[in-house]
């Protein structure tokens, strides 16, 4: 049976290759030294380094758990088709581990600093009131079907209802192994074509919404973003956002200002202030690893693989629902024809396309 045999053996050689590229022996070595460090009498005495260490021990766990199960099926598969003579008989189990591989592959590339971790997502709609708003909720339920489908959680840190229908922002985490390397590519200008539904002539109607996605950097990692407690300007208001008794009664949300800088953030989703006061430096780290990127960028033009800011200039995406229904990737040339599916979160094909893209 040459060609399901060849297709296993390729299949075996590709996973050896992935071990390499993600250093599976480090990982493993890694895994260990943080569950040394699990054990100890006060590791909970730090509840935010705690449960970032547990997550990381959770995440290597399932990659090398993944890998260890692929080189078992293939083991396996190898030794049945070896004993077999029916080829048909194992076409569905070869392709199913092809496409795993595959998955595997892609996460293979994502060699970053902070590609292994979790994403800090914003959505902002354009002008054009309500279509924009809507257009800006569209890719929200989108972003939320994309991590569901990956197996990845998704926590809302601020949104900003808007006023007749659709959201006018919303920032939220997805978490997740390599969360971050896989939207990281996201960033920039989408753009909606469609017959609007908010107008009784159902006007063809442009659209704009700016993604941003930056990586998740905690106070225990963040040694080259320095927040000095005198460079920050703490406000305190009423939250408008939906909520208990508590988030509109008392003066929960917060707003940081990082006066060096001059960039702002809000957190207004949690029912306490001290709660919002971290998301909000967490939000802050992450914009100013955004900031000294751009720096970078000014100088080194063009690094292939290195953090590209999202702007308005950026366009990356068009979905087009009218006369016609594509959708198009500006910078891989990815088409796909049904962008009903992509809105509902199959977009793995223009993510993996600009993955690779980076390389």
């Amino acid at each position: 049976m040459p060609e399901i045999k060849s297709r296993l053996e390729e299949i075996n050689s590709l996973l050896s290759q992935i071990k390499r590229n993600l250093n599976i022996e480090e990982k493993k070595v890694r895994i260990r030294q943080l569950h040394a460090e699990s054990i100890s009498p006060e590791f909970w005495s730090d509840q935010e380094k705690a449960k970032s260490v547990m997550q990381e021990i959770g995440n290597l766990t399932d990659l090398v758990e993944k890998i260890e199960k692929l080189e078992g099926e293939t083991k396996t598969l190898l030794e049945f088709v070896r004993e077999s003579k029916d080829d048909d008989e194992f076409e569905a189990d070869v392709a199913a581990l092809e496409k795993k591989v595959k998955e595997l592959k892609i996460a293979s590339f994502l060699s970053g600093p902070y590609d292994a971790g979790n994403a800090i997502v914003s959505i902002h709609a354009g002008q054009g009131g309500t279509e924009a708003m809507d257009w800006a909720s569209m890719l929200y339920r989108m972003y939320l079907r994309y991590a569901e489908r990956k197996g990845f959680s998704v926590e809302t840190l601020d949104i900003t209802e808007g006023e007749g229908a659709g959201i006018k922002s919303v920032t939220f985490k997805v978490l997740g192994p390599f969360a971050f390397g896989y939207l990281r590519g996201e960033s920039g200008t989408h753009r909606l074509v469609r017959q609007s539904p908010f107008n009784a002539d159902n006007l063809r109607q442009t659209s704009f919404a700016l993604v941003g996605v930056l990586p998740e950097i905690k106070d225990v990692d963040s040694s080259d973003i320095v927040v000095k407690d005198e460079d920050l300007e703490w406000q305190f208001f009423r939250s408008s956002s939906q909520g208990g008794q508590n988030v509109q009664k008392v003066s929960t949300a917060v707003r940081l200002r990082h006066v060096p800088t001059g960039i702002v953030v809000t957190c207004q989703t949690e029912r306490f202030q001290e709660q919002n006061r971290k998301i909000a430096l967490e939000l802050l780290r992450a914009k100013l690893w955004a900031f000294e990127e751009e720096k970078k960028n000014q100088k080194v033009q063009e690094i292939r693989g290195e953090y590209r800011p999202a702007s308005w200039g950026n366009q990356i995406r068009s979905y087009v629902l009218h006369p016609y229904k594509m959708v198009k990737d500006l910078r891989t040339q990815v088409e796909a024809s049904d962008p009903d599916a992509v809105l509902n979160g199959e977009i793995d094909e223009f993510v993996e396309a600009e993955i690779i893209n980076r390389k």
